[in-house]
């Protein structure tokens, strides 16, 4: 039925071309009725059709490991992951940033094999595959900042094997989630379940952060007013 449907498209598009390609009809001969144009009834499928091949083409290639990255959403981290503190994503940014030899916003292969060899917990080749697959949302290959918060998103959540390489790299970070003003929690698990429970610690951070460069800005006003009260008094 299928093959039968496919043939009788593929008639109907041939008889469409060739209402439209202006051939005369020979001499003497009776002339030709003007041939009616068809329903355009291909034309969905045709587009249904290309839809589905390009989908097809793409997971060939993300299986070949050829697949070109799609451009993501612009990425935000405090609202993506609201259990983390400002302190802490900041902090995880500095940790990303310095594995990320190539300043290219991404940690490659070779970037995370060093940084396992640097945590103490080395991994072998399949083995950092293996911790790169798991959390690769788009399929390049290598981890961006977003997929480097979601090891320790999942780590908190228990999603992580307990003896998986993405596990030893949330144990072995040098992040110290009890100096990151979340309630002083003990470790980075009981960290999570503080920071749960204050639905406006976020509110409450920025506004300290605020209060902080107020401080820091009224300190320097009064050194400067002391400092012009000095120069006058030598100046005098």
């Amino acid at each position: 039925m299928a093959s039968e449907e496919l043939a009788s498209k593929l008639q109907r598009r041939l008889q469409w071309e060739e209402g439209d390609s202006g051939l005369q009809p020979a001499p003497g001969a009776a002339p030709a009725a003007e041939p009616q144009p068809q329903p355009p009834a291909w034309a969905p499928t045709a587009r249904a059709d290309a839809e589905l091949s390009a989908q097809l083409n793409r997971r060939l290639d993300i299986n070949e490991g050829a697949a070109r990255p799609r451009r993501c959403r612009v990425f935000h981290p405090y609202s993506e992951f609201p259990e983390f503190s400002r302190r802490l994503i900041k902090d995880l940014e500095s940790m990303f940033k310095l594995y990320d030899a190539g300043r290219d916003g991404f940690i490659d292969l070779m970037e995370l094999k060093l940084m396992m060899e640097k945590l103490g917990a080395p991994q072998t080749h399949l083995g950092l595959k293996s911790m790169i697959k798991e959390v690769d949302e788009d399929f390049d290959g290598k981890l961006s900042f977003r997929e480097f918060l979601l090891i320790f998103h999942k780590a908190a959540a228990g999603e992580l094997q307990e003896d998986s390489g993405l596990m030893a790299l949330a144990k072995l970070s040098e992040i110290d989630v009890a100096l990151e003003g979340v309630r002083g929690a003990k470790d980075f698990f009981e960290a999570k379940v503080q920071a749960l429970s204050c639905a406006s610690k976020f509110e409450a951070e920025l506004k300290a952060e605020q209060d902080e460069r107020k401080r820091e800005e009224e300190k320097r006003k009064v050194r400067q007013a002391a400092f012009q009260e000095l120069k006058a008094t030598f100046s005098a």
